[in-house]
């Protein structure tokens, strides 16, 4: 398993706008072969913090679904980032 896990800065004016240019990203991703959880939604305690989530089930299945990777106004918008990919060999269920 692969987890992906972090945050984007973005100018807090821009934040709900970039997340409204997400939805259709968040929806094909959930929708790819492999994609366990995917979400990439607003900090509640930070006005220009973007928190990412994604669990897949292996690295291939993250590197189809990646492709050309966000647009060229996503880029643009994002001030800064920490964003990392962790291969996961054990899962304990909380539930």
């Amino acid at each position: 398993m692969v987890i992906v896990a972090g945050h984007l800065v973005l100018d807090p004016s821009q934040r709900e706008s970039y997340l409204a240019d997400c939805v259709d990203v968040v929806e094909q991703a959930r929708r790819a072969p492999g994609c366990l959880d995917f979400a990439i939604t607003a900090d509640l305690v930070e006005a220009g913090r973007i928190v990412i989530f994604e669990r897949w089930e292996s690295r291939a299945a993250v590197e189809a679904f990646r492709g050309s990777g966000p647009s060229d106004a996503q880029s643009a918008a994002v001030l800064g980032a920490s964003v990392a990919e962790y291969d996961i060999a054990d899962v304990r269920s909380l539930t």
